[in-house]
Parts: C-alpha cells; sequence; structure tokens
C-alpha cells in the first residue's frame, strides 16, 4: 500500500540509542517506515513490537522474526506487552497524527480534498465517526470540540450553525459539511480553515488527546532506566502534553518534589526541540507542522 515517507525518521529512531539487543515499540506503524530503521540498527538478539489500530496497517506487516505488529490503540501499550510476556523496554518511538495513506484514501474522510461520508475514524472498530459529533453532540460540545482542538474563533458561531442545518436534515457528508459553514471560509483561507474544522472534528472522533495522556502515563514504568522516549507531535495541544509530561512526570502544575525540595520526575530531556529541515518539508509537506522531542528514564 502506498504510504508517504516517515516524517524526522532518522532524527526519531537515532534519538531511540538503540541498543543492538534491545527491546523497542514503535506504537504508530502505520508504513512501517520507522520501524524498518529501527531494525536496521537492532541485532539478531534484538526485538521490536509495533502497534496500529487501524486494520489497513497490517498490509505492511514487515517478515521478520525479530519484528511483531498489533492491531490496537497504543492505549493499551502496557496490556498487550504483559500478555506477550514484555515488561520492560529499551526504548519508546510514537509519531501522532493521521498518516498520508490515511488523507490519500478518500472514503475515509480525513482530506479536505474529497467529498466522502463523514467517518474520520482510524479504526473500524470505533463506534463513533465524524457523523456522530457533527449531528448528535449539542451546541456546547461543538463549540468546545472546534475551539480546542481547531483553534477556530469562530467556534460559537460555527456550533451553531451545525446544529440549525442539522435540524433540517443530517449532515451526511465532507461536501455537505462545507457547505453549511460556507460563510466561515473566505476564499483566502478556505483550505486552511477547513482543515482546523476537519482536525477538530477527527481528535474528537479518535479521542487523541486522552489517548495521548493514557500512553504517555504508562511509559515510565515500561522504559529501563536509560531507556528512551521519542516522540513527534503536529499539534500544538499534543506537544504541549508531551513537553510538560517531560519536564514534570504529569500534564499540569509543577513536579512533584521530595522532602530536600528535588524534583521527582521520571526523565530528562535530552537535547531540545527538533524540527523538521527546509529540504523535508519541501518533499513532505506533512512535516511542516512536526515537532520531536526525545526523553531518557532516570
Amino acid at each position: 500500500m502506498e504510504y508517504h515517507n516517515p516524517v524526522l525518521l532518522k532524527e526519531s529512531v537515532n534519538g531511540l540509542h538503540i541498543k543492538k539487543d534491545g527491546v523497542y515499540v514503535d506504537v504508530t506503524f502505520g508504513g512501517g517506515g520507522h520501524s524498518k530503521e529501527i531494525l536496521k540498527q537492532l541485532g539478531e538478539d534484538g526485538r521490536l513490537i509495533a502497534f496500529d489500530q487501524d486494520e489497513e496497517a497490517l498490509q505492511n506487516t514487515i517478515a521478520d522474526e525479530r519484528f511483531l505488529l498489533i492491531n490496537e490503540n497504543f492505549r493499551y501499550i502496557k496490556q498487550f506487552l504483559k500478555f506477550y510476556g514484555i515488561r520492560k523496554v529499551d526504548g519508546i518511538l510514537a509519531d501522532f497524527g493521521v498518516s498520508s495513506h490515511q488523507f490519500d484514501k478518500a472514503e475515509r474522510g480525513f482530506s479536505t480534498r474529497f467529498d466522502a461520508d463523514l467517518d474520520m475514524r482510524m479504526s473500524r472498530k470505533n463506534t463513533s465517526s465524524a457523523y456522530d459529533v457533527v449531528n448528535n453532540y449539542s451546541y456546547d460540545e461543538l463549540r468546545k470540540v472546534l475551539f480546542q482542538y481547531g483553534d477556530l474563533r469562530n467556534a460559537n458561531a460555527m456550533a451553531g450553525t451545525l446544529i440549525t442545518a442539522r435540524e433540517e436534515a443530517p449532515i451526511k457528508t465532507t461536501e455537505q459539511l462545507k457547505q453549511v459553514l460556507q460563510r466561515f471560509l473566505p476564499k483566502f483561507k478556505e483550505q486552511k480553515i477547513l482543515a482546523q474544522i476537519y482536525q477538530a472534528i477527527r481528535i474528537e472522533v479518535n479521542q487523541e488527546i486522552a489517548v495521548i495522556k493514557e500512553f504517555l502515563l504508562q511509559t515510565p514504568e515500561l522504559l529501563e532506566k536509560g531507556g528512551r522516549l521519542s516522540v513527534i507531535s503536529y499539534h500544538s495541544l499534543e506537544d504541549r502534553l508531551v513537553k510538560r509530561f517531560i519536564r514534570a512526570g504529569q500534564f499540569e502544575g509543577e513536579a512533584e518534589k521530595d522532602f530536600y525540595g528535588n524534583p521527582q520526575v521520571p526523565f530528562k530531556k535530552v537535547g531540545g526541540l527538533i524540527v523538521p529541515l527546509p529540504e523535508e518539508i519541501a518533499k513532505n509537506n506533512r512535516a511542516r507542522s512536526a515537532k520531536l522531542r526525545i526523553a531518557e528514564k532516570i
């Protein structure tokens, strides 16, 4: 299946500081680009476990006895590693967001380029879709989704417009959604604002913020001392969660301190924020908003 080049490939994998006989996890397998690079650096006794909730990603599985692909959401990382007898790992890599393949498949409903059913589910097992968000959420719920996840200043008015429109008839497709919200889409900003609307709905459908929090909270227990966490995010909300968790071991407030006032944190950051070079952005537009942070288990 056609998957585009993974973002920040060398930087994110090198950030894991791979040991030949180590155990590593790629929680966002997709087209397998990051996993293949990890396997290149592993020796015969190394092991790689990958997660992807999208059933279509299974078609990219790698024929390698050191490799295992689990068709599940990475919010269940600890549960499934335990099932396979793994309690500690040497590194975890995560590349949040939607794969280029998902954007390019019109029927998935992720892209502003195509007319499709309001879906946006990363896994077909998810019972809630974009249709449910647009047609069943209350005014307050819609307003919150559009504002928090889409950074949309017109979130209140957009939510009201959606409520009014769906009272006449359900909003079933991405084109219908676009038509209903047309007055908020000036020509010179149409694609940008549409992308923000889609992003907000997609994050809600897939519970992406909750999933990231659940995942990050499990990483200190799973990583060996000196193990690395390498995380790529695309939305400011995601990056803020990663940054705060690395710095304080929690998502809000300051780190807990011991009796002597020393911060009690599970990680130390490795280097600073890493962003793609202009050459990578020119080749892969998806990379333009990518941010990589690397941390080491203390």
